[in-house]
């Protein structure tokens, strides 16, 4: 059987976009071109396939049932061709990382570093997410994810970045010279700490290291470690803080830690499902956040 022949682009083309509007005038517009000349596109398909594609009226146009076929066609294959074109937009784009962390790693640790991250990789398109809870790797909303737990997470793939600790910082404002020095201080408590079990607040401060007679009931209460330590910048108080988290404001001399001492805190660790850690942007992340943490001064 000899093999039918297509009919022009542009035929098929004028003829899908009619008989999705059901008007040559508005398919017209669409394709910004002269209702004369989707007509003699439709003529030209029409003499092609020698039958007609569309009954016209006073009421509008109608598909007949060979047009009802022809549609079902140009659907699919005009589908077909965006997602298509589609795709090859994006492997022209930057290749976009999101990544999905707490707040309080982004605003302390992760924001002031992306400049430099961006100047050592200009062709990754990071996109930042935040959340209390942890998002579900599996459903592919997100690459990675930076999250703060006591050990690595089964099923995937987990790199330990930072082991962290939990110190007592102020602003050098109060001159806390010794752990006597906390009874005249504004006691900062952090609520909604669930990690590390042991939680490091100023009850398991005081069991180590005192003093004795620290009223740890007194005080201000906050839900987020980044106003307890902004309030601490401030010189209203005393707060046990994440000695990664805290660091850049020790370093700009904004907080100090006055005592050599800490308590033990939990790990933050990249994760990431095991088929995309292997992705060339993830491996840059993964290289890039360790040895951003084994150059830590702190």
């Amino acid at each position: 059987m000899k093999p039918s022949r297509l009919p022009p682009l542009g035929a098929l083309r004028a003829f899908h976009s009619v008989a999705t509007l059901l008007s040559f005038k508005r398919a017209a517009e669409q394709l910004s071109v002269s209702a004369t000349a989707i007509s003699h596109q439709i003529r030209l398909l029409e003499s092609m396939l020698e039958c007609r594609v569309f009954e016209r009226s006073a009421q509008g146009v109608k598909l007949t049932e060979a047009g009802h076929l022809l549609y079902v066609g140009t659907q699919s294959a005009f589908a077909a061709l965006e997602a298509s074109v589609k795709k090859i937009d994006q492997t022209r784009q930057p290749p976009r990382l999101t990544i999905t962390t707490t707040s309080n790693f982004l605003t302390n640790w992760l924001v002031p570093r992306l400049a430099e991250f961006k100047v050592r990789f200009p062709q990754i398109d990071l996109h930042l997410h935040t959340s209390v809870e942890s998002i579900d790797l599996t459903q592919k909303t997100v690459d990675v994810a930076i999250r703060y737990r006591e050990k690595a997470e089964e099923k995937l793939h987990s790199t330990l970045l930072y082991e962290d600790r939990f110190i007592v910082v102020a602003s050098p404002t109060l001159a806390l010279k010794q752990p006597d020095d906390l009874a005249h201080a504004t006691l900062f408590h952090i609520d909604n700490r669930h990690v590390p079990a042991q939680l490091p607040d100023w009850r398991h401060w005081k069991q180590r290291y005192g003093p004795a007679t620290l009223n740890i009931a007194r005080g201000l209460h906050f839900s987020d470690e980044t106003h307890a330590l902004q309030a601490a910048v401030a010189g209203q108080g005393v707060t046990i803080a994440s000695q990664l988290l805290a660091e850049d404001l020790i370093q700009r001399g904004m907080l100090v830690a006055p005592f050599p001492t800490s308590l033990p805190g939990a790990n933050y660790y990249l994760v990431t499902m095991e088929e995309t850690a292997s992705r060339p942007d993830v491996v840059a992340l993964r290289a890039w956040l360790q040895e951003k943490m084994a150059a830590r001064a702190l």
